[in-house]
This record gives C-alpha cells, structure tokens and sequence, in this order.
C-alpha cells in the first residue's frame, strides 16, 4: 500500500492480437475513397451494358 492509499495501476500486458480485416479497411481512407469511387464506377458501367445488350435488333 502507498502512503495516498491508492494502489498503481497493474502494467497492461501488449496485446498480440491481430486487427481483423475489417477494421483495418475501415480505418484506412484512402481505401475507403478508392471503394467508394470504383464499386459505382463498376456498378453502372455493368447496369450500361446490360441495357444495351437488352435492346431488340432493328429490321
């Protein structure tokens, strides 16, 4: 016991854990930009073909 009665923290013990996947994802914006910016990109350019492809041939 210390003279103010107030006992020191024990010492942490370093975590080894490994950050999961998704966590460093979302700490990472630069990652997140990339994402946000490419997944629409891809999404309508599949959507843009898809409709082309599904216009009837002209007679």
């Amino acid at each position: 016991m210390t003279p103010t009665g107030i006992e020191p923290a024990a010492p942490q013990a370093e975590e080894t854990e490994p950050v999961p996947f998704m966590q460093r994802v979302l700490d990472d914006p630069f990652l997140l930009l990339f994402l946000g910016v490419a997944i629409p990109t891809v999404l309508y350019i599949v959507w843009g073909v898809m409709e082309v492809a599904s216009i009837p041939l002209a007679q």
